[in-house]
């Protein structure tokens, strides 16, 4: 598969401190990477380099020619009282046409709000619309910041999958990053743990056993990226019944395993 992006011994510093150290990373076309980490790892600093809008101290960062990037980022505040369409929004800045807004809202699977104000969407309903924006560009790499923060359990696992019908649909890499454990795709090919430098990486089962991964989460974390493996060769539909055993619970492409202790949902790198 085509590297989409290759980032080779990269460092980056903010405000004179030293953020990310040594960073090596690639994502290839229709690959679904997750980046975990605790606060101030430097997760969203990672992305925002990745993306282009900080350049890094050292290192190499190497993008596919021409490559179209869809970003949904972690937080997006609108003012309640701007009198603004769904449509509207995903317009901006630049007008698209009608059928274009109704394809990325279907494959979003955002419903029938586009003449809804904003203020008006739940919280899911809202990331939904950031997605269809961020889908309107067909991206050859979708990328993700938090997306789920603020959902509940049952409006995260709804978005994740979601997010894998896209992939499976358009081809399209993602890049994730989860602020802590309590969100972990168990469809990604790849978990990167972050802290500053790349702790460990590898499958999420992986990861999970790893020493670097046990000493940064904690005891008290045991089971928490209590991920399994769906079997991705059949169907879904509606109507599809599994028959196939799970440790846990019915079938389900996200696993939603409780908070690590002392982690908080604020990043703050």
């Amino acid at each position: 598969r085509m590297s989409l992006i290759t980032a080779k011994n990269l460092s980056v510093a903010l405000n004179g401190r030293t953020v990310l150290q040594n960073v090596d990373l690639s994502i290839s076309s229709a690959e679904i990477l997750t980046v975990i980490g605790p606060n101030g790892s430097g997760k969203t600093t990672l992305l925002r380099s990745l993306i282009g809008s900080i350049t890094p101290l050292k290192g190499a960062l190497t993008r596919q020619a021409g490559l179209r990037i869809g970003y949904v980022p972690q937080k997006l505040h609108i003012d309640a009282t701007l009198p603004l369409t769904v449509s509207r929004f995903m317009a901006l800045p630049r007008r698209m046409p009608a059928k274009d807004l109704r394809a990325a809202a279907a494959q979003a699977g955002l419903g029938h709000v586009s003449q809804a104000q904003l203020s008006q969407l739940s919280g899911g309903q809202f990331q939904r619309v950031l997605l269809a924006r961020a889908l309107l560009c067909r991206p050859q790499l979708l990328i993700l910041d938090e997306p789920t923060q603020g959902l509940d359990h049952s409006g995260a696992a709804a978005f994740y999958r979601q997010i894998e019908t896209v992939r499976q649909e358009t081809g399209c890499a993602v890049l994730l990053v989860s602020h802590d454990l309590h969100v972990v795709m168990a469809a990604s090919d790849r978990v990167i743990c972050l802290n500053g430098h790349v702790c460990c990486q590898g499958s999420p089962e992986q990861v999970a056993s790893s020493p670097e991964y046990q000493t940064l989460f904690g005891a008290s974390t045991d089971g928490a990226m209590a991920l399994y493996r769906h079997e991705h060769d059949h169907d879904h539909d509606d109507h599809h019944d599994h028959h196939h055993d799970h440790p846990r619970g019915p079938a389900t492409t996200v696993t939603l395993p409780k908070r690590a202790a002392g982690a908080s949902s604020k990043e703050l790198a």
